[in-house]
């Protein structure tokens, strides 16, 4: 499929939950009264869930905190992980880049999701400090990626020539390196948001950072999967929107670095 199909896909699938996800609590109303639990019909376009709520209403709030948490996760994971790279990359000194990246091997030597329930067994975190964790547990990997992309391009005779013309560190290492690396960066970034998104939704399904009764698309698949048989939809539609939302966002970064990287 050429890109610009791609990226049109990509909209198309990527639209639905994006807009669910930023505009439904807007639309949503006031709740009504509770129904009896996994029914179709009387009233409720997509029935009802465990506890006789309107699952469309559930739907049109529960987006907002898994996409605001994994795109604030996701910046927050490159607002630490790109200076500690670049730094890794640029500086001529071992000891240096040896102190900014053997603690993060340590780091990356824990699962993702073991530190996360680890951390949150204690501080029972809240939808900031799960960005916080993901962030956390994302650093390492990304800090990796950032250095390998950009010491290719700090070896480079260009560097060297910046150097002796007195060029700041920030003129070298963002100016000419981090421009160099951007290409690939980018595709880094968006299969880290799908990633993040994906652990997210797995945090928010084992009941991390979010309140066991909130209107969270992955908690609604938890709770509402004993009736998976009874009433689908409780379950089938919050899945099929972060699905959509994940694979929208690979298809979106894939046809833009194809059309990008293609030349007239």
């Amino acid at each position: 499929m050429r890109a610009p199909r791609r990226l049109l896909l990509g909209l198309a699938v990527v639209a639905v939950p994006l807009l669910l996800a930023l505009l439904g609590p807007l639309f949503a109303g006031e709740p009504g009264p509770r129904a009896v639990s996994f029914t179709l019909g009387g009233g409720h376009w997509l029935g009802t869930d465990f506890v006789g709520r309107d699952v469309w209403q559930q739907v049109l709030h529960g987006g907002r905190t898994v996409v605001l948490t994994a795109l604030a996760a996701t910046a927050l994971a490159y607002a630490v992980a790109l200076p500690v790279g670049l730094a890794a990359a640029v500086t001529r000194a071992r000891w240096l880049e040896e102190l900014l990246m053997r603690p993060l091997d340590v780091l990356l030597a824990v699962p993702s999701l073991l530190l996360i329930l680890l951390v949150a067994s204690v501080l029972s975190p809240g939808a900031a400090g799960l960005a916080l964790l993901v962030a956390l547990v994302n650093v390492p990997d990304t800090a990796r990626i950032v250095r390998a992309a950009a010491a290719e391009a700090a070896a480079r005779p260009a560097v060297e020539a910046l150097r002796m013309q007195g060029e700041s560190w920030w003129r070298v290492a963002v100016g000419y390196v981090g421009r160099s690396a951007l290409r690939t960066l980018a595709a880094d970034a968006g299969v880290r948001l799908t990633g993040v998104l994906y652990l997210v939704s797995t945090a928010a399904f084992l009941g991390v950072g979010v309140a066991p009764d909130a209107a969270d698309w992955a908690v609604m698949v938890d709770h509402n999967r004993t009736g998976l048989f009874l009433q689908p939809w409780a379950v089938v539609v919050p899945a099929l929107l972060i699905v959509a939302l994940t694979t929208g966002t690979n298809l979106l970064f894939d046809a833009a670095l194809d059309k990008k990287g293609r030349r007239p």
